[in-house]
């Protein structure tokens, strides 16, 4: 055999999200056309009622059962939870030594934020499957991350954006709470009566979804262009801010893998737990941002925006190399792929 042969095959072509295109576009028109005065308003009272019914059909989708069901494996899920919630923000007070001789305020409160944002689902699964390791760990771990990041994502950035997001005071986790803890919780008791409708649904509420996430966009980068962020921010700083998420990624990634293997689990378990978690949730971060941040959330998200795309783009390299250095998988130490709503779950 050729050494040729032997290396990974590498995608013929990195893969560019399409709807990150649509995101950039949005952005686009947010900087052509900036909605002002009374459409201000009306575009943030809209941006309100989609995030809240964004959060009510998360929480109409997630199987609690099959949430129970995987809680035999927690090891698994404590790992990737510890990754998410613990290393990934460790790690983001880290890169605060860059301020602001590299890093603005601005940007580094959008890099801090991206750290304490919930894993993918859906993007983890596809990556896990592809690279043949555990898929039901990835589903229920990505799950986990999703629901647990609903109450933690906002305490976190509470206590440790306090000195770069204005302050985020009592009645800014009274808001989140109304407006994405309130309506998840709200679809999970109503599960059992529109769980299936929703199912049935779930490419035309998937639009919902994906459109009510432009709207919190527009809405963001609206209230920047019209506060004039944009100037304060220079084409160094951001190859600057490129330069450490990079470098953000490439510790998660070998760390999640090489600790993983560290920790006993096997190859399958470990592919799961390096694409879970190393990976932030462009759909949970984006609504999440609108909250914490109102008007300044233009400047916090687009961080998180270049780190969705640089994850996929790495990823699908390190999937491609693992499926070409293993034969295919047999069973899964968790049974079959479960179906349902979890892994139907945008990332």
């Amino acid at each position: 055999m050729s050494r040729l042969r032997l290396l990974p095959r590498l995608p013929l072509r990195l893969p560019v999200d399409p709807y990150l295109l649509a995101l950039l576009g949005t952005v686009a028109l947010a900087a052509l056309l900036p909605a002002r005065g009374g459409a201000a308003v009306a575009a943030d009272a809209a941006t309100t009622g989609a995030v809240a019914l964004l959060f009510f059909l998360y929480g109409a989708r997630l199987s609690s059962r099959e949430a129970l069901d995987g809680l035999r494996h927690w090891r698994l899920h404590l790992t990737v939870l510890a990754a998410t919630f613990l290393v990934f923000p460790l790690l983001g007070l880290a890169a605060g030594a860059l301020v602001p001789q590299l890093l603005t305020p601005d940007l580094y409160r959008g890099l801090l934020f991206l750290c304490l944002v919930p894993s993918t689902i859906q993007s983890s699964i596809a990556f896990t499957a592809l690279a043949r390791g555990n898929v039901p760990a990835a589903v229920c771990a990505g799950s986990f991350s999703s629901l647990v990041g609903i109450a933690l994502t906002p305490l976190l950035a509470a206590a440790l954006l306090g000195g770069y997001a204005g302050g985020l005071s009592a009645d800014s986790l009274l808001k989140i709470a109304g407006q994405l803890l309130v309506p998840f919780l709200l679809g999970q008791l109503l599960r059992r009566r529109i769980g299936e409708f929703v199912l049935r649904r779930r490419r035309s509420l998937g639009l919902v979804d994906r459109g009510s996430i432009l709207l919190v966009v527009y809405t963001a980068f609206s209230a920047g262009m019209t506060a004039g962020i944009w100037h304060q921010i220079s084409p160094p700083r951001l190859g600057v801010l490129l330069l450490v998420e990079a470098t953000l990624l490439a510790a998660m990634l070998t760390l999640t893998w090489y600790g993983a293997r560290g920790l006993g689990f096997d190859r399958a378990d470990r592919i799961a737990i390096q694409f879970a978690g190393s990976k932030k949730s462009l759909a949970a971060g984006l609504p999440m941002a609108s909250v914490l941040f109102d008007g300044q959330a233009a400047v916090a998200v687009l961080p998180l925006m270049l780190f969705h795309q640089m994850q996929l783009m790495v990823c699908a390299v390190i999937a491609r190399s693992r499926a070409a250095h293993r034969p295919p998988a047999t069973t899964s130490v968790e049974g079959p792929h479960p179906a349902g709503p979890l892994s139907a779950s945008r990332s």
